[in-house]
């Protein structure tokens, strides 16, 4: 008689689990792949095949070149986005970390009613209009400042970072200090090489909010050639006028202006590149860095 194989609920749940991953991986990049292709359609094919196009018969390269030959406004764009996040960045990691590391040393005095006054913050917010005077009053309006020092510090990011550097053994900042060192030198010797996880988790999502920020932009900016890439894309998506004052250079040097649809996924396209290059490089860090941090409190 032979004997029946029996499945392991294990074995299902790993079936299970790997299926919906499967589908939850096309749900994401089926989006992105249909951005890729629209950015390649022609005004003929869309007249033709109608609204959604997976793959197009012909790849027009009409909307990159348009973008390359107005690459002069592409990358002032891109100079400013890349001055707020490079300059908001290191300067929020500067902040955080010497906030966090004073927060997290049990001998700082006042540090729960400190700790308080920032727990608060994240429960209460201004508004819109007590920051717009204090950006005024501050006379960081039409200023790139003005996307980087209102937001100096992330309370979450903070907090994070703080149990992060409570995890890290006393007894190694006793050790440095029995050999002379003092605080600057503990933190920046001994705890800041042990932390590379969290602040590359840290840093990357200040990063990554930077690059993606656009409203502080268009409530504080006014000059055109101040306003960083992401509001040059709203612009973009919101209307065919940002179109003509991005690329007026490029569409003068085309004989067949490309589709609105092609040049809005060509601009998204280009916008989120850097973001998909930089990525994979800090992604072993996440888990790492956000455990460590949020586990002990």
């Amino acid at each position: 008689m032979k004997k029946r194989k029996y499945i392991s609920g294990e074995k299902i749940f790993q079936v299970i689990d790997i299926l919906f991953l499967v589908m939850l991986c096309i749900v994401i990049i089926l989006p992105v792949f249909s951005m890729v292709m629209t950015s390649f359609l022609t005004d003929a094919e869309i007249a033709r095949r109608g609204g959604f196009i997976f793959i197009p018969e012909k790849f027009d390269f009409s909307a990159y070149l348009m973008l390359w030959k107005s690459r002069s406004n592409i990358m002032r764009a891109y100079g400013n986005t890349l001055f707020v996040v490079i300059v908001g960045t290191a300067l929020n990691l500067a902040v955080t970390i010497g906030l966090a590391y004073g927060l997290s040393r049990p001998y700082l005095k006042g540090k729960t009613a400190i700790t308080v006054f920032i727990f608060i913050t994240m429960l209460f917010g201004g508004g819109l209009v007590p920051s717009f005077l204090l950006v005024k009053s501050l006379g960081l309006m039409n200023s790139l400042w003005a996307l980087i020092l209102p937001g100096m510090v992330g309370s979450w990011n903070m907090f994070v970072m703080r149990n992060f550097f409570k995890s890290i053994p006393s007894s190694l900042e006793e050790a440095a200090t029995i050999d002379g060192a003092n605080n600057f030198q503990i933190l920046t010797q001994v705890v800041l090489p042990l932390s590379k996880a969290s602040i590359a988790t840290i840093g990357l999502f200040y990063a990554v909010g930077h690059w993606n920020s656009w409203f502080g932009a268009m409530i504080y900016i006014n000059d055109a050639s101040k306003l960083p890439m992401q509001n040059i894309l709203r612009n973009i998506m919101a209307s065919a006028n940002g179109i003509s004052d991005l690329a007026s250079e490029g569409l003068e040097s085309l004989s067949a202006a490309p589709p609105t649809r092609a040049i809005q996924s060509a601009c998204v396209i280009v916008t989120m590149l850097p973001i998909l290059f930089v990525y994979p490089f800090i992604q072993k860090y996440f888990v790492k860095g956000v455990m460590v941090g949020s586990v002990k409190g």
